[in-house]
């Protein structure tokens, strides 16, 4: 044997069993907590298995059951930083319950090819946090007896399970606090067209100003990046003077900040800025940003609790799960 193919080989249960003079079903049973076996043999076996460096292949053991515990997360090829952080804490909640997550990312994650790709795996189920959905998405994880569950986009599909913050009503909250605050001359960043939630949260700032009896200032569409926020600002500020500016999400915020300040605008003295999700960069102390909340932590509960009613029953209808948006008071408005 080559010292690669020595790297990369792996000990097996065969090779326990050899070195303990023991079935292979007998280490598998070794491993096994709920099997019968002599506790000495066990004991024995364990130790051996210790002494060769083997650990059963839990994936693999999994697959041998009625439930593999893999779970794919596909999050597409999005530029928020919320989505990432979503992302990660789904991850580690999945981990926390016992589930192994796939990530699927990127600008093809949502294409024939690649939903063909992941399907081939023995899913327990899929979420889905993208905006960009192919349309047979749903249909093809059906067909396969596959759980979806869409967090952020409301899937209307008999079998498919939602979990959305309340984004109109958050906005709303968010509009209010500067018509509050004295605030007459709105301007809006808003998200990409393709994105439902971008939709939603123009949406509740225009039932608010409606409310107040005005009209939107000025408006420009960007991509919940940073960099479009900042550009964004030249664009508003060209249509009409502004002396608040809402965000439809934090990145977009933080942009807009560096925007103004670079134009010698205070914020808030001169233009309030807000934006919505609560990021972790939202918080820090050259923004202060006052932004939305978007819960993560409720929303992965949510999602690790309909994921186990999918599982225990896979016909029952679906179900949506909507999030209570917060305002968080920080120093921008």
């Amino acid at each position: 044997m080559t010292d690669a193919q020595e790297r990369n080989r792996r000990v097996t249960a065969a090779d326990v069993a050899r070195a303990a003079g023991v079935s292979r079903s007998a280490v598998s049973r070794a491993f096994t907590p709920e099997a019968y076996l002599d506790a000495d043999k066990r004991r024995a076996i364990l130790q051996v298995a210790d002494e060769l460096g083997y650990r059963p292949n839990a994936i693999g053991a999994a697959l041998q059951g009625a439930s593999s515990n893999l779970v794919a997360i596909v999050v597409g090829d999005t530029p928020s930083p919320f989505d990432k952080e979503v992302a990660t804490a789904l991850a580690a909640g999945l981990n926390a319950a016992g589930k192994y997550p796939i990530m699927i990312g990127g600008s093809q994650a949502v294409s024939r090819a690649a939903v063909s790709d992941v399907l081939r795996y023995p899913l327990d189920a899929m979420i889905l946090r993208t905006g960009s959905l192919s349309p047979d998405f749903a249909d093809a994880c059906g067909k396969l007896g596959i759980p979806l569950i869409s967090s952020g986009r409301i899937m209307d599909r008999p079998l498919v399970d939602n979990v959305c913050v309340q984004n109109e009503a958050g906005m709303e909250m968010i509009t209010d606090l500067l018509l509050s605050r004295g605030r007459k001359a709105f301007g809006f960043i808003g998200g990409p067209s393709g994105f439902g939630s971008a939709g939603r949260r123009r949406a509740g700032m225009m039932q608010s100003l409606a409310k107040a009896g005005l009209d939107l200032t000025a408006e420009v569409t960007g991509d919940y990046t940073v960099e479009s926020g900042f550009r964004a600002v030249e664009a508003l500020l060209s249509q009409a003077p502004v002396d608040a500016i809402l965000c439809a999400n934090d990145a977009m915020a933080i942009g807009a900040i560096s925007g103004l300040r670079q134009r010698g605008l205070r914020v808030p003295e001169d233009v309030a800025v807000t934006g919505f999700d609560d990021v972790e960069m939202a918080g820090w102390p050259e923004y202060r940003l006052t932004t939305v909340r978007n819960p993560i932590n409720d929303m992965v509960a949510a999602i690790v609790d309909l994921l186990e009613a999918r599982i225990n029953a896979p016909r029952k209808a679906g179900e949506t799960r909507w999030l209570t948006p917060e305002v968080i008071l920080r120093e921008t408005h």
